[in-house]
């Protein structure tokens, strides 16, 4: 079967066979290829006078038009990367938990829980080193915030192949 004028295929080679072009987004000469453009116009750029523009497919995902999520054919979307905000977190707690035991030590080492002063004074902090369970929630403003507040991955597991477009074959006819 020939291709449609306009048709869009994956090969798994590094070069667009011939009468096909790479969907890089390239601008072509509409007086070269006349029949391709009355397919596809400017959807994907061009001046729409001496130039229209090819598909750039290089690191997208295709999706099917969806006018009423303006997804309109040519339109791109999504990005490659995404920092998230507090509020798009699940919601969640962190328990800070520390002994009902008497501590003695005044500075905390890896080991250490935070407990009370267990040599009688008052207002003071202290820390019971311990391999023990601890015993007791504390309140939850004593944590600071985490993370790095840095982009992450946003792309799902992908194999990478050349899209090409069909710049010669059966024209398309419309219903």
């Amino acid at each position: 079967m020939d291709a449609f004028i306009g048709e869009i295929r994956q090969f798994p080679f590094n070069f667009a066979p011939k009468n096909w072009a790479l969907c890089n987004g390239q601008l072509l000469a509409i007086q070269s290829n006349p029949a391709l453009f009355s397919i596809i116009g400017t959807f994907y750029g061009g001046n729409g006078t001496t130039t229209f523009g090819l598909p750039n497919l290089i690191g997208h995902v295709v999706t099917g038009a969806d006018p009423q999520q303006s997804w309109n054919i040519g339109s791109t979307e999504g990005t490659d990367s995404v920092t998230l905000l507090t509020t798009e977190m699940p919601q969640h707690n962190h328990l800070l938990t520390g002994l009902n035991n008497p501590g003695t030590q005044a500075a905390p080492d890896s080991t250490s829980y935070l407990t009370f002063d267990g040599r009688g004074g008052t207002g003071v902090v202290r820390y019971m080193r311990t391999n023990g369970t601890p015993s007791a929630a504390m309140a939850p403003n004593m944590l600071t915030p985490a993370g790095g507040n840095t982009a992450h991955e946003n792309r799902q597991p992908f194999l990478v192949l050349n899209f090409c477009i069909a710049l010669q074959g059966v024209f398309p006819s419309r219903n």
